[in-house]
């Protein structure tokens, strides 16, 4: 049996009352996450450019779109709701390979879930299974898939869009094996389109060519037998420079990726989140002005410079991806929410004063949640932190009220204050409903 295919099977034949129930109380945690980031990204002109684009489809109504009026087909809803659920870079990231699983896989799961009438529970564990296939997809091509600049939310989350799908849609083995090939061809995105609109298409586009993967399998379409270990498959094309079989399968079913994932609590690039921590700590015990500031110093993880240096940042997407805004935000604001990255805060004087005093050296020893940080004043005293774990990794996580502040925050941005708690309590109850009616129809506004 291939690789492909053994994750396959496994998807497919995996018992739902096997699944741990702190992975099922995960997944619910994760719904509620992209919720809130969904719903406060539905006001963006982006998410109504590609709500308006769903709408001229004219497809059946089938499914919903957070935060609109708009029912559409399974695929259009998992494209929008994708969509939706990575704008603000507010969603969840799997930390060992910075995938954010959620934003392809939920919307997926939920838009055919939601056709079928499936139950909460059956929903929850599709959600769980096509997350650890994202995931393991993810491990295994890690960091050489995403060094040559490929966006492994995109690529490696259409494999986890599709197995999700395929569970709500009851795939044996070999649909399941079928439905992952067919995937594998959409597997895309590219790093070049970090800060725009551009980046959330990724996994909108992988949770729309999840659904359709899914559903071709049901209809006798074929695809790759073995799409990831294939001659000219997954890894052979898109990750040359190295993969490994072994972090695809080992302990599939006793380990759990979703684990090793975290909800964030600041609206950019996950990388910034311990600098972010760390200066809002210093500013908040030490009285810290932007006036008094003479430079912040960090000592990061490489990833920080890879994927985050961005002195100059244009636009407020871009700010998402600039370490020095985020911790000049965090300086003035005290705060990384979504505000913070808004065109207007991107050129804000006070702030970009503050961006320019802002440096990081890189150690190579550094993890991707851990920080050294000192702010020297311009009276010539330091302030030092040692941050270990940010806020929100798996070693230091989101707790659940804290989570609940978040999304009441945010969710609160699109719907009335009793709407927003209904929803909640929906998603906590999730695993006893008969289908997942009640959330989508709280997830969205009313006509008028």
């Amino acid at each position: 049996m291939s690789a492909t295919q053994s994750l396959a099977a496994y998807v497919a034949n995996a018992n739902t009352e096997d699944l741990p129930p702190s992975m099922l109380h995960e997944a619910k945690r994760t719904l509620i996450n992209i919720l809130a980031v969904s719903l406060s990204a539905s006001a963006d002109s982006g998410s109504h450019a590609l709500i308006d684009w769903a709408r001229d489809e004219g497809a059946a109504p089938k499914a919903s779109v957070v935060g609109s009026t708009l029912r559409t087909s399974a695929f259009n809803a998992a494209m929008v709701n994708g969509f939706l659920a990575h704008l603000q870079d507010y969603d969840d990231t799997h930390f060992p390979t910075v995938l954010h699983p959620t934003a392809p896989v939920w919307p997926a799961v939920l838009a055919v879930a939601e056709e079928r009438g499936t139950s909460g529970r059956e929903t929850l564990a599709a959600f769980v299974l096509g997350a650890e296939a994202a995931c393991r997809v993810a491990m295994s091509v890690h960091p050489w898939h995403y060094d040559m600049g490929w966006h492994i939310t995109g690529t490696a989350g259409v494999f986890g869009a599709a197995a999700g799908a395929g569970r709500v849609l009851g795939l044996g083995t070999d649909e399941m094996n079928t439905a992952i090939g067919i995937a594998g061809t959409f597997a895309a995105g590219v790093r070049e389109v970090f800060g725009s609109h551009a980046k959330a298409m990724h996994p909108a586009k992988a949770a729309s060519n999840g659904v359709q993967s899914a559903r071709l399998a049901t209809q006798g379409f074929t695809g790759a037998d073995d799409i990831l270990g294939g001659r000219r498959g997954f890894w052979q094309v898109l990750s040359p420079n190295g993969h490994d079989e072994v972090a695809l399968l080992a302990d599939l079913g006793s380990r759990w990726e979703l684990g090793n994932n975290g909800l964030k609590p600041y609206a950019n690039g996950v990388v910034s989140h311990p600098i972010q921590d760390a200066v809002i700590t210093l500013r908040n015990e030490h009285g810290i002005a932007p006036e008094d500031v003479a430079s912040i110093n960090a000592e990061v993880n490489p990833l920080v410079l890879e994927l985050m240096n961005r002195a100059e940042p244009r636009r407020g997407l871009e700010g998402k991806f600039s370490f020095q805004h985020c911790a000049a935000a965090a300086l003035v604001d005290g705060a990384g929410h979504d505000a913070q990255f808004s065109d207007a805060r991107v050129a804000d004087p006070v702030i970009s004063a503050v961006r320019s005093k802002v440096s990081a050296t890189i150690d190579e020893a550094m993890r991707e949640d851990e920080v050294r940080l000192s702010i020297t004043l311009t009276s010539g005293q330091v302030h030092s932190i040692y941050v270990e774990h940010a806020t929100g990794s798996p070693e230091n996580p989101m707790t659940d009220s804290a989570l609940e502040a978040k999304y009441r925050s945010l969710a609160g941005e699109a719907l009335p204050a009793s709407q927003v708690e209904e929803l909640l309590g929906a998603v906590w109850e999730l695993d006893s409903a008969p289908n997942v009616e009640q959330v989508t129809r709280l997830m969205t506004k009313s006509e008028g």
